[in-house]
């Protein structure tokens, strides 16, 4: 029985992945260009503030939110209609000062706040869907350098997963671009 509970309590430190620290916006743009060029497929960036055009720089296609955000506008919108419509025309039909069973014109705040409710609601899980949210962990939080890239610092980390990666060669090509601080990052499996 002992054997079996020293089994389950071991501990895993796996590799996740190599990362290198930037001093400005400039230098991990640069860098984030030529590690895209390399042809590096799993890697991300860290940065304390948003730099215009990191994300084409890094070879990342448009989002696809809007797609969601017009998804459930759409239903939002269609969903007022079948609301008005089965409410004045189907379940309790009553003319009303001459005006038609159904009618768009009328009940319009309706087709527009929920046009406008579905549509946030689609941005909004569409961003969580998307980015595979809720996570809350992940092996680069547990990196010493990573709460600097919300101060100072900019990051670049290259996964392991990566087809391309290579111990040695990877570390020394982040060094080659100007990284400092080039460690690797362990994720901690309980």
């Amino acid at each position: 029985m002992e054997g079996s509970i020293s089994q389950m309590s071991k501990v895993m430190d796996i590799k996740y992945g190599i990362s290198a620290t930037f001093n400005s916006a400039k230098d991990i743009f640069e860098a984030a260009g030529k590690v895209r060029e390399k042809g590096y497929k799993n890697w991300e960036c860290y940065t304390p503030i948003p730099i215009h055009g990191l994300d084409a720089q890094m070879g990342y296609p448009r989002s696809k939110v809007p797609c969601f955000t017009l998804a459930g506008g759409v239903t939002g919108f269609f969903t007022g209609m079948l609301i008005v419509w089965f409410m004045n025309s189907f379940d309790y039909p009553l003319i009303v000062g001459g005006k038609p069973y159904f009618s768009p014109i009328f009940p319009f705040p309706v087709f527009y706040e929920l046009t406008i409710l579905f549509a946030a609601f689609g941005t909004l899980f569409g961003m969580f869907f998307l980015n595979r949210l809720p996570r809350h962990n992940h092996p680069v939080f547990e990196h010493k350098g990573f709460g600097r890239t919300g101060d100072d610092k900019f990051m670049i980390v290259i996964e392991v997963e990566d087809p391309q990666f290579d111990d040695e060669e990877t570390e020394s090509f982040l060094k080659d671009l100007g990284g400092k601080s080039v460690t690797v990052i362990r994720e901690t499996i309980d």
